[in-house]
């Protein structure tokens, strides 16, 4: 009885000691190193692709933002964004897609009602929006609606109303967009691109120097 007690108290002794080690081992030092390393090497990711302007976060370069003014440059439409309907005690918008097909009645109203907007919103005197100039992004959701870029094409399609609005000349608004314009990833991977709202930043920057 006793040597059974004694191997039974070994077996939890050596049980309790395997579990302390694993413990320290991946859920401190593993932790740890991971972070640190992340840290290091890749600061800017690990704290969420921030964008800072005047010594405060903006908000993040993977995560588009809607509610500009038309003195700024718009982003794509959101249609697939939903409200947490859950808990409601947390204002939380759920990413998604619309997930309507290539003939939905719904999607062609959006899309039609959505290149209407672009149009008139964008048409200036001595400048206006043709239907056929309106790139496929700017009347889409993207898949997951957070989709922090646009364009080229619906940058420029924008830049005759920004430079109205904020009286600034078009060729500096242009250059402007040309200056946030990202090529290819690796050369050839994707599309050119601009970032939304770096290049808002940059237009809110031009203006208070005018």
């Amino acid at each position: 009885m006793t040597n059974s007690l004694t191997n039974t108290a070994r077996v939890l002794g050596a049980g309790l000691r395997a579990l302390l080690a694993l413990t320290l081992l991946t859920g401190v030092l593993y932790p740890l190193v991971v972070t640190g390393i992340a840290q290091g090497l890749f600061h800017d990711q690990a704290n969420g692709s921030e964008i800072e302007a005047g010594g405060k976060v903006a908000g993040s370069s993977l995560i588009g933002q809607q509610g500009y003014s038309l003195q700024y440059f718009q982003p794509r439409p959101a249609n697939g964004l939903g409200q947490n309907s859950v808990n409601t005690r947390y204002e939380l918008t759920l990413s998604g897609a619309t997930n309507l097909a290539a003939d939905s009645k719904v999607l062609l109203r959006q899309v039609e009602e959505a290149k209407a907007a672009v149009v008139k919103d964008n048409s200036v005197p001595g400048y206006t929006v043709k239907p056929s100039q309106v790139p496929a992004d700017a009347v889409t959701s993207s898949g997951s609606g957070l989709d922090p870029h646009i364009s080229p094409a619906y940058a420029e399609l924008q830049v005759h109303r920004v430079a109205a609005k904020n009286d600034l000349p078009v060729p500096a608004v242009e250059k402007l967009v040309e200056e946030h314009t990202e090529g290819r990833t690796l050369g050839f991977i994707g599309e050119p691109r601009v970032n939304v709202l770096r290049l808002n930043l940059a237009l809110k920057d031009l203006a208070a120097k005018k």
